[in-house]
């Protein structure tokens, strides 16, 4: 280990826990391949809720993401759904990003210690889950009145799109001409959140809908290409740090892979808006638990006086709301191509 990984430990492993970490490796693989953000805004908070540190959490979950981003946009390619140029482009300057983010983490770590990185993660989580959250539900009932027809660019994207700012790039598959500098902040935030929370896509996909232009279809599905770059690169460097838990990354992984084949194939199957609507959804719920794990990491920087009674009782609230994210965002996704199936077989 090197600097801020001397001050933390790795827990122990029972049969309990490696049950419950292929169970959310699964969902998160699931959500995954179906909305294209990585599932890691379930498997963060589900490791900590293990007692995992924040840290150790992101970087086992960014070491389990490249290998299974890999296979989830190799899948989604196959349905023509990923523009592998903008997917590259985006991921070579999100590595910038992913840089500066694990710096600070870093600095945070040994500035406060576990209980700070702990907070700083579930702040970050709270604030990113609610404002993208609360954002992305209401465009998705918006759609779903309309009858599920994807919209046309917003305005902000036609008025990116009009300006002619040398280089202008043209992505074939995501139909969309625009500025390489306009690319570069939404990449750049996209790598210094997979950094901070291991959920870079909570920001590339909605940044490549709201703010580039791209249909959520493909923005999901592209979002997988920039995840496996930012993936590899970010895991070498918390590797340096000694944050990466192989032993987690595995078993995720392990779950994780089933899921995303079955999440990549759920896409096929159902309305845009549908994609919208699981993200928001699980987004929301998951904020919840984690603003409700947050008093146990405030005590313990003496920054409030909850006591041992009523954090134990949030901490173990904040267990079962997220286990309640697991299970709604992955019936939400079943029912859903179940349906479709169903109807289709009927057509």
């Amino acid at each position: 280990m090197h600097g801020a990984g001397e001050m933390i430990s790795f827990i122990d492993l029972n049969l309990y826990s490696i049950v419950f970490l292929f169970l959310v490796g699964f969902i998160g693989g699931l959500v995954s391949g179906f909305i294209g953000s990585g599932g890691a805004f379930v498997l963060t908070p589900g490791m900590m809720s293990l007692g995992v540190p924040g840290p150790v959490a992101v970087a086992s979950n960014m070491c389990h993401k490249f290998p299974k981003a890999l296979v989830g946009s190799i899948k989604r390619y196959r349905y023509g759904q990923v523009d592998i140029k903008l997917g590259v482009i985006m991921g070579l300057f999100a590595e910038i990003g992913v840089q500066v983010g694990i710096q600070v983490q870093t600095m945070i770590l040994e500035k406060w210690g576990e209980a700070g990185s702990n907070l700083y993660v579930s702040l970050a989580f709270v604030t990113v889950l609610l404002t993208v959250g609360s954002f992305v539900m209401r465009d998705a009932l918006r759609l779903a009145k309309d009858g599920g027809a994807e919209g046309k660019p917003n305005n902000l994207c036609k008025r990116l799109q009009a300006i002619e700012l040398w280089p202008m790039l043209t992505f074939k598959r995501a139909n969309v001409r625009i500025s390489l500098w306009f690319l570069i902040p939404v990449a750049i935030a996209t790598g210094m959140l997979a950094a901070t929370i291991a959920v870079g896509g909570f920001i590339g996909v909605p940044g490549l809908m709201y703010i580039i232009g791209v249909t959520s279809i493909v923005a999901s599905a592209t979002e997988l290409v920039i995840a496996f770059v930012m993936g590899l690169g970010g895991t070498l460097i918390w590797a340096y740090y000694g944050m990466v838990d192989i032993r987690l990354t595995l078993i995720i992984l392990g779950g994780s892979l089933f899921g995303v084949q079955l999440g990549a194939i759920g896409t096929t199957y159902v309305k845009e808006y549908m994609i919208k609507m699981v993200m928001a959804v699980i987004m929301l719920i998951v904020a919840v638990s984690r603003f409700l794990a947050m008093p146990k990491y405030l005590d313990k920087l003496s920054l409030t006086s909850f006591g041992e009674t009523t954090v134990s009782v949030l901490s173990q609230t904040s267990f079962g709301v997220m286990l309640v994210a697991l299970l709604v965002g992955a019936g939400i996704i079943l029912a859903a191509m179940f349906k479709a199936r169903r109807l289709e077989t009927q057509a």
